[in-house]
């Protein structure tokens, strides 16, 4: 982390796009969190629109009741596709909180500025491809400098990252895999997510080429099986538990997951947990609504013309889910997310030579509407601990997943003091 005063603790970098509004006005909330009144907290909001940042702003002070904010907080002009702006920008801030997506268009001149000119940097990526580039094009250069990039600081991927985290350090034993499944709850309104990440989701799996070639070319040696495999369920499959059908999860958990298993088994030789992610789905009647969804996304992101069709016409091929314009207020008031994992491990009386797992646990990750609630929280907490929490960060510095960066920190406990709950619901021996 920077030694030298700066300006401003925390820059949010695209204040006045859809999601970063909300992490401005989470940012303004935790400005009264203890930790951070007793300090020299300055922040400021950036972007290319000084109109814009102040309507934002203007938003955040009527919302929480606060008049004097927009005279509190400074303003930094900048563009993405201005590089010496952007270095400016960063020259003023100890971390930035990068809002401004797709990532994989826009998120590399924000890393680069960052780590040029000392600052650290959050993002709230869920795009896989952008997420392992970054490390491997910069890790070596953010440790050189001291400081600190930690993607994936959003909904994708906290919860799940740290969820597997938590499940492994509340199993009085060697966990050894986890399984989670994801259920979002609305209200009468149903729900609805901006199109922002609708192009994010259809550029990358237009894309998943570039991913494997990436993957191809890092020659990584596959981190070891402990105990038992953990069998992949079926496309469509029944949990029992939940008493729902569920299909894979899509968005980045099982990557980020993963990595982060791989840097605590290399870097902290710890016991890796092998990891797979599910989204629920209801019934019968959902599942084949889903098929056919699915089933014509595949198809049209393969070709341009299609990308093209599925970015300008969100809300049609989505059935709804996503639009230009977002969900309301009341969507997002009446919304939530339940995140259960079933792990399985070793006993302290038992080894994996012992066959198959002894015993079980269940965790769960509960949280208020994922997108530009709970996303915005987990955003906020991750800055406030590479903040607070710097003796028990990973070494030097360098590019991390969540549960790499604050494995040892105390973010569980402050994302539960913020309503991020995670709870052990059962654990006992099979």
């Amino acid at each position: 982390m920077a030694t030298v005063k700066r300006p401003y603790t925390f820059v949010v970098l695209g204040a006045s796009g859809f999601t970063g509004q909300y992490v401005v006005q989470e940012v303004a909330r935790q400005q009264m969190n203890p930790e951070l009144r007793g300090s020299a907290f300055t922040w400021a909001v950036a972007g290319r629109s000084r109109e814009k940042l102040l309507q934002v702003l203007e938003k955040a002070a009527q919302k929480l009741e606060r008049p004097t904010l927009p005279d509190e907080v400074g303003i930094i002009i900048c563009d993405i596709i201005n590089s010496d702006s952007l270095d400016e920008m960063a020259k003023q801030a100890t971390v930035v909180l990068n809002c401004i997506g797709p990532y994989r268009f826009y998120g590399e001149p924000v890393v680069k500025a960052c780590i040029e000119n000392g600052a650290s940097c959050i993002d709230i990526s869920g795009e896989p491809q952008f997420l392992e580039e970054m490390y491997w094009k910069y890790h070596e250069k953010a440790e050189e400098k001291g400081v600190y990039i930690v993607g994936s600081s959003g909904f994708d991927c906290i919860p799940a990252d740290l969820g597997v985290l938590y499940t492994r350090n509340k199993l009085k034993g060697t966990l050894t895999a986890v399984e989670s499944f994801l259920t979002m709850n609305s209200g009468p309104e149903g729900m609805c997510i901006h199109d922002g990440t609708w192009k994010s989701a259809v550029h990358g799996f237009g894309d998943q080429k570039h991913l494997r070639n990436l993957r191809k070319q890092s020659n990584m040696k596959p981190v070891p099986v402990v105990g038992s495999k953990l069998k992949r369920r079926w496309p469509v499959s029944y949990c029992s538990e939940l008493r729902e059908y569920s299909i894979p999860f899509l968005g980045a958990d099982v990557s980020v997951v993963k990595r982060t298993q791989r840097f605590l088994y290399e870097d902290l030789q710890e016991s890796p947990v092998q990891y797979a992610a599910y989204v629920t789905v209801g019934g019968l009647t959902s599942v084949i609504k889903l098929m056919f969804a699915g089933l014509f996304f595949l198809l049209f992101v393969k070709f341009s013309i299609g990308r093209q069709l599925l970015v300008k016409f969100p809300w049609f091929f989505s059935f709804g889910y996503f639009s230009q314009q977002g969900p309301t207020q009341k969507q997002m008031d009446d919304a939530s997310f339940t995140l259960t994992f079933f792990g399985q491990g070793y006993s302290q009386d038992h080894t994996t030579k012992h066959g198959k797992p002894n015993i079980k646990i269940c965790t769960q990750v509960k949280g208020p509407e994922a997108g530009y609630v709970a996303t915005p929280i987990a955003m906020v907490q991750a800055a406030v601990t590479l903040l607070k929490d710097t003796s028990e960060l990973p070494k030097g510095g360098g590019v991390f997943t969540p549960g790499a960066a604050f494995s040892k920190t105390k973010l569980i406990e402050r994302l539960n003091r913020c309503g991020i709950e995670f709870s052990v619901i059962s654990s006992s021996e099979v």
